[in-house]
């Protein structure tokens, strides 16, 4: 059973999945999305309640699933990328003595989160990190998402930039204003911008603001695109990659009720510095930013290995 909430942590575990041994037989644990459906279409999958960040009553709730669900599908081995679905699915492993592992998200460069803090009292979970500077104790070093990208300078890029994609990827409750006013502010008029918002309030894009689309019509526009601009979560920082870009990255912010935490920053700083993307706060974000991420782009430059 592969276990993750939608967004990044889905996103890793799909990408992580040829690495982890699991073969055919495989049951996927995850929240009813456009994302989930278009990713997943043709695996065998469950959908649970969504669950917040922070969000304890619903991890109460799908925790009293969690059982029946493992029985059902006879079980032997769960693995989830997080975040607190895999709080309701590992302890629930071990009590039936399956065995369960936990893969911190390659968002968390300087340490667990809280799910995965949570998890070093359960007894029997298979701790990974995907950073090395942390992988100590319990916790084993395993393969980043990250680690299959190089960046090339892209000579034949044309320019000025004429189609850019805007993804703030589907956080529920939390809004990200700043970088949509700031968009509007630095966009040139004759530029065609696909803007997905999420659950962002999108003030002047009423009429041309998507809040989600299917994982494979995002994934084409990225394609199509001469820039991707996101909110530094991993699973857009993912697609991008995947689609070929060095994106813009700009993390939330929890000062201004962005995110619960600044865990944004680790992403955006961690990919600056491998050269695969181009890290701004949104109060700074200039269209010479939007310009330089458009010059490179991303190649695939090994195949994932735990």
């Amino acid at each position: 059973m592969l276990v993750a909430s939608t967004g990044g942590h889905l996103a890793q575990l799909h990408q992580l999945r040829p690495a982890l041994g699991c073969g055919d037989d495989v049951v996927w644990v995850t929240f009813d999305t456009a994302q989930s459906r278009s990713l997943l279409a043709g695996e065998r999958v469950e959908h649970v309640r969504t669950i917040a960040p922070r969000d304890w009553r619903n991890l109460a709730r799908v925790g009293a699933q969690a059982r029946s669900l493992l029985l059902r599908h006879d079980v032997h081995r769960v693995i989830s990328t997080g975040s607190a679905v895999a709080l309701a699915f590992l302890p629930a492993a071990r009590l039936m003595g399956l065995r369960a592992e936990y893969i911190e998200s390659a968002a968390r460069s300087d340490g667990p989160s809280v799910t995965g803090r949570l998890l070093q009292h359960v007894p029997g979970v298979h701790l990974s990190a995907q950073h090395d500077a942390w992988a100590v104790g319990r916790w084993s070093r395993t393969v980043s998402v990250f680690d299959v990208f190089r960046p090339v300078i892209d000579l034949s890029r044309p320019e000025p930039v004429r189609r850019v994609v805007v993804t703030l990827g589907m956080i529920p409750g939390y809004g990200f204003v700043r970088l949509l006013e700031r968009l509007q502010q630095i966009l040139p008029s004759d530029v065609e911008v696909l803007w997905q918002t999420g659950s962002s309030p999108a003030p002047g894009l009423e009429k041309v603001a998507r809040t989600t689309l299917p994982q494979g019509e995002l994934q084409r526009a990225m394609e199509d695109a001469d820039v991707v601009i996101a909110h530094a979560g991993a699973g857009s920082a993912l697609a991008a990659l995947h689609a070929g870009h060095v994106p813009v990255l700009v993390p939330r912010r929890a000062a201004y009720g962005e995110h619960v935490d600044d865990h944004q920053q680790l992403i955006a700083h961690d990919l600056a510095r491998r050269g695969l993307a181009v890290c701004c706060e949104a109060d700074d974000l200039s269209w010479a930013d939007v310009q330089r991420a458009a010059a490179s782009r991303a190649v695939t430059a090994a195949v994932l290995q735990r």
